[in-house]
Order: C-alpha cells, then sequence, then structure tokens
C-alpha cells in the first residue's frame, strides 16, 4: 500500500468517512481554539501543530484517532487516561466514544507551556 501525503489538513481529513471526518474537525477545532496562532502543516503524513516546536500530531484510523502529544504529554496526564489505550507518546481515542475535550484541551495548553519554557529561559 501506497501511503498519500495530504497537501493539506483539509485534505487530510476529507479522506475519511463522514463519521470520523466529524471527530477529526473537532478535534482539529479544539486545538485551533486553544492555540490560535499555532501553524497547521502535514507532518509524518499527518496534521501537526507547531507554536516554538511541535505541540501535538493527530491521525484517523479505522477504529480510532490517534492524538500524538508527545511524552509529556501523556506523562502529565497520566492520571487522567484510564479508559484509553495510551503509549509513551500516543493515545487513542476511540470513534465510537466522544472525545475528551476538556482532556485535549488541557493537553494543549500544557504542551504550548513546555515550548513556550525554552524561549523564556533565552531571554534572562
Amino acid at each position: 500500500m501506497v501511503m498519500k501525503k495530504a497537501r493539506n489538513v483539509d485534505e487530510y481529513i476529507s479522506w475519511f468517512p463522514i463519521e470520523t471526518q466529524e471527530k477529526l474537525v473537532q478535534l482539529r477545532e479544539t486545538i485551533i481554539k486553544v492555540a490560535p496562532t499555532a501553524e497547521e502543516v502535514i507532518s509524518y503524513a499527518m496534521p501537526a501543530y507547531k507554536l516554538n516546536g511541535i505541540l501535538v500530531y493527530f491521525a484517523g484510523y479505522a477504529n480510532h484517532i490517534g492524538f500524538y502529544p508527545t511524552s509529556t504529554g501523556i506523562t502529565a496526564f497520566k492520571d487522567e487516561l484510564d479508559g484509553f489505550v495510551y503509549s509513551k507518546g500516543a493515545i487513542q481515542f476511540p470513534l465510537n466514544k466522544k472525545l475528551p475535550i476538556t482532556l485535549i484541551r488541557k493537553i494543549v495548553k500544557h504542551r504550548i507551556e513546555l515550548n513556550a519554557k525554552p524561549k523564556l529561559l533565552k531571554k534572562k
């Protein structure tokens, strides 16, 4: 199977069934609301958001949405991940359940704060 690379996030989302598209759009809108100045890109063939470095990635799959907030986004919220399949750098949000919007917001805010820290240290 040859993996296509989307030219942008709209195209990426359009490749999925409508039910998956709805969840991907909801996730995208949540990220943008929390990080309105983040740059939206395609990286590693999936949507990604950059603000002083990578904040998060996401990807659609047959049965879940993959959310990739790096390892720091996982370890900081490990206690809130009960009920989700997760690994060192990824969380799976099942398509048959509501997205945990509050948790996603908190993770994105945390990633913004972490990415801002090196910049603050350099200014001192």
